[in-house]
């Protein structure tokens, strides 16, 4: 029988800690959620390797060093209420069920939803709703939000999203250019949503967040 919990404490040891994740509250709730449950039946002994777990078709569970450093770098309070764009079968949910007061999760299959819900539920995650909408449009009837996390990469940043961003907040993604990807937080500040660089992370552009093409005349 695969002993996860040993499995779950080796990745923290090996995979977060060492990638200058310090906050405690993150570190617990990696400890404690047991991540094999996020994911698809045959994908359980993979479950703890340090990189992308494709779930479908261009659609990954993020890495978990890249996922606790963007919650590092989000600065998640207890009072907070956070979207969770993308949020596949509700792992990384789970993990923000545990720093805030409340999460809205969206995913854009009906399926993967009623999962993800599913799974929530079953272990005792009652601070977590998960909503079908498409993933460029958030959840607005449900915001503002304090946070905003996106679990895949993005070409271009749909402006839908940054509205849900309530003033002072922080949303946090995987920006890709060309083959480079790296994770901007961005700080709502007078309506305006300004980017820092945060660190370098990879993961397949998300539907809907592509580039548009530039038509030359």
């Amino acid at each position: 029988m695969t002993d996860y919990t040993s499995r779950r404490t080796m990745m923290v040891d090996t995979q977060v800690r060492p990638s200058d994740v310090t906050k405690f509250p993150i570190i617990d709730a990696m400890l404690a959620i047991p991540r094999e449950a996020y994911v698809p039946d045959n994908k359980r002994e993979a479950a703890y390797i340090g990189e992308n777990l494709t779930l479908d078709e261009g659609r990954v569970m993020l890495e978990p060093r890249t996922l606790a450093k963007m919650l590092e770098v989000l600065d998640v309070q207890p009072s907070h209420v956070a979207l969770d764009v993308a949020c596949g079968l509700g792992y990384s949910t789970a993990i923000l069920s545990r720093l805030c007061d409340f999460v809205v999760a969206v995913e854009d299959d009906e399926a993967r939803t009623a999962e993800a819900q599913s799974i929530l539920s079953q272990n005792g995650i009652d601070n977590a709703a998960v909503m079908m909408h498409a993933l460029t449009e958030g959840a607005a009837k449900s915001g503002p939000y304090d946070v905003i996390i996106i679990q895949g990469g993005v070409e271009e940043m749909p402006t839908a999203l940054t509205d849900q961003l309530r003033e002072g907040g922080r949303i946090a993604c995987i920006f890709l250019e060309g083959n480079l990807g790296v994770v901007r937080v961005g700080h709502k500040i007078d309506g305006a949503v300004n980017w820092r660089f945060a660190f370098n992370a990879s993961a397949p552009v998300l539907k809907g967040f592509e580039k548009r093409a530039a038509f030359a005349l």
